[in-house]
């Protein structure tokens, strides 16, 4: 089991927001004192599809799932209402399109990370030991990478931090952070969603968190209904 201090150095000052320009916008990326998540309130964009409707009603299991979130996952926090996040598209693996849709039937932590983050290099390593012990049929760490340009930077991120497990996602437009932006849930890197098996959004956070201890193992089993 990882241990839940390991990826993260102990408490710091709060770091001033880093602003990268990239390719549409320039993105802050949000740094708290504790180095796990940022509370900001969010106001929440929710179409009115048959697909949101059946999300909303929800509200009540996204209020349950994230008060499993505590310790260092504590920042995390229920959808307001749950919305669907099936159409959320980047490219897969093999660098082919796809949606979220495609991992229906699968609980999905989704995170949204770049090179040029300098908290999403101290998550990644968790997340990739979060993916190694719990990822199954049934839950997946889908990290998907932001950053312009080709595969080459990635990719040599991902070897310098010794992620081995999880999957190499990838949205080089920043179409998908835009979406989430304009829904009101990505205020800058990293952000993270925790989507059911229906494609609906239970919890989201901005800013990291150890997903490797034993607080974010029992919001994920909470999650996937297998908690005690």
């Amino acid at each position: 089991m990882a241990d839940g201090n390991r990826f993260f150095p102990a408490p710091r000052l709060i770091l001033a927001a880093l602003v990268a320009g990239v390719l549409a916008g320039a993105v802050a990326v949000y740094v708290s004192e504790s180095g796990s998540g940022n509370n900001a309130p969010t106001q929440v964009a929710v179409g009115d599809s048959q697909d949101d409707v059946a999300c909303a009603a929800k509200a009540d299991r996204a209020k349950t799932v994230a008060a499993a979130a505590t310790g260092q996952v504590a920042a995390l926090l229920p959808a307001d209402p749950p919305q669907s996040l099936k159409g959320l598209a980047f490219n897969d693996p093999n660098g082919e399109p796809m949606a979220l849709a495609d991992h229906a039937g699968k609980t999905v932590l989704l995170n949204l990370w770049a090179t040029w983050c300098a908290p999403c290099r101290a998550e990644m390593p968790a997340l990739d030991a979060l993916q190694k012990e719990m990822g199954s049929d049934a839950f997946e760490v889908v990290a998907v990478n932001v950053d312009a340009g080709n595969d080459a930077k990635p990719k040599k991120f991902l070897e310098e931090t010794g992620v081995k497990s999880l999957g190499y996602y990838r949205d080089s437009t920043m179409a998908l952070f835009n979406d989430l932006k304009t829904r009101g849930l990505a205020l800058g890197l990293p952000v993270t969603m925790l989507v059911d098996a229906e494609g609906c959004l239970i919890a989201h956070m901005n800013g990291p968190a150890e997903w490797s201890s034993p607080d974010a193992k029992r919001l994920v089993e909470t999650a996937l209904g297998t908690s005690d």
